[in-house]
């Protein structure tokens, strides 16, 4: 099986995974806090994780500095990504998250072009900005051509938005891991680690709020913990290392918008409005153009 297969194969089955986190975490709702539901996931990967670890014999950090670095990224692929998740979903429906977060692809092709001068062509800077048009129209359809009166933005769109803006950090520093010779194992197991003791200040609000959620709630972050979060994230880690560019991998979260809305309708019967629709288009057309020919 070569690189470019199992970049393929691991990819798809993060996204895969990820993209059903959006209904789960909407059946949960408001019964576990955002913050409470973050410490959930943080906690129950990082055991996953480090269980899995020590059986196949990890390495530990490196150095102090490392330790720095794996604070940043449990921060941006797992405490403060979780908390602006959950945060967002409160608000948005599975589908306009979804599609918020495919954004991710082009926002780490920014930060990589500026950090490692992988290239953007004129083409691809287009289709950054045709991207961003659909965002607009996603969030604005229905005060640019609907009813409603001036222009009015779900809460969760900032949260929902400082996902996919953290998320590309943490894409970049797998990169940066994998240059300083960590395996996709030791990147995900130490950053869900770290990220669960940046966390741990919300295990007291945890307990009463799991007590009186309902099994459904209880069940779901159980879910998101082991599948959405160290399933999927060891999964993603895999492909990051294996891929000779990061495009590679993260062109796979275009694909999200389409599973969240499927999962969605048949969990929760959520059909997605007509701006979700044409913004979606347009922005997942402006990652696929730009994931194919953006680099060239």
């Amino acid at each position: 099986m070569t690189n470019r297969l199992k970049v393929n194969i691991f990819a798809f089955i993060a996204v895969l995974f990820w993209g059903s986190g959006f209904p789960f975490t909407r059946v949960i709702g408001d019964q576990i806090s955002s913050l409470n539901l973050g410490f959930i996931r943080c906690a129950l990967a990082a055991i996953i994780l480090l269980v899995i670890g020590l059986i196949t014999g990890i390495g530990k950090p490196k150095s102090l500095k490392d330790c720095g670095w794996f604070l940043l990224s449990g921060a941006t692929g797992f405490s403060v990504y979780f908390i602006f998740f959950n945060l967002g979903l409160l608000t948005l429906t599975s589908s306009e998250g979804s599609v918020i977060c495919a954004t991710t692809p082009i926002l780490t092709a920014i930060i990589v072009f500026y950090m490692y001068k992988e290239r953007i062509n004129g083409l691809g800077w287009t289709m950054i900005v045709t991207a961003f048009i659909g965002v607009i129209l996603l969030l604005f359809w229905d005060s640019i051509f609907g009813s409603a009166a001036g222009f009015s933005v779900g809460i969760g769109v900032f949260p929902m938005f400082m996902c996919a803006a953290v998320f590309a950090v943490y894409n970049v520093l797998n990169r940066v891991f994998v240059n300083k010779g960590y395996s996709a194992m030791e990147i995900v197991t130490w950053s869900a680690v770290f990220g669960a003791v940046e966390m741990l200040m919300f295990l007291p609000g945890t307990l009463p709020e799991v007590a009186s959620a309902t099994a459904s709630a209880n069940l779901s972050s159980i879910y998101l913990g082991v599948f959405p979060s160290a399933v999927s994230y060891y999964f993603w880690s895999k492909a990051i290392a294996l891929a000779d560019r990061t495009g590679e991998a993260t062109n796979y979260l275009f694909i999200n918008p389409l599973i969240a809305t499927i999962i969605a309708l048949v969990m929760l019967h959520e059909v997605p409005g007509i701006g979700t629709f044409v913004g979606g288009i347009i922005i997942i057309t402006g990652v696929i153009v730009f994931s194919i020919k953006g680099g060239e």
